[in-house]
C-alpha cells in the first residue's frame, strides 16, 4: 500500500490522500478546496497530484469545503 498525500501536508486546508493497494486499486480520501491568503491559491486549487480517471472509489470523511469541493469540479 502507497499513500500519496495530495493536499493538507503543513497545512490544514485541501484535505487529499490517495492511498494505492497493493492490487493498483485507488482509493482517495476527500478532495478539498485549499482556502486561505496564500498567492498560490488558484495555482492550487486548479492542479491535480493524481489522474482523477484512475481513482475507483472515493470516500469522503466528511462534508466541509475544505475535504470536499474539488470534487465537484471533476
Amino acid at each position: 500500500m502507497k499513500i500519496k498525500f495530495c493536499g493538507a501536508a503543513q497545512t490544514v486546508t485541501g484535505s487529499c490522500h490517495l492511498i494505492t493497494l497493493d492490487n493498483d486499486y485507488k482509493i482517495l480520501l476527500d478532495c478539498g478546496l485549499f482556502q486561505g491568503h496564500a498567492g498560490d491559491l488558484d495555482e492550487l486549487n486548479s492542479s491535480w497530484h493524481f489522474d482523477p480517471k484512475e481513482i475507483d472509489v472515493m470516500i469522503l470523511s466528511h462534508a466541509h469545503i475544505d475535504h470536499c469541493e474539488e470534487f465537484q469540479s471533476w
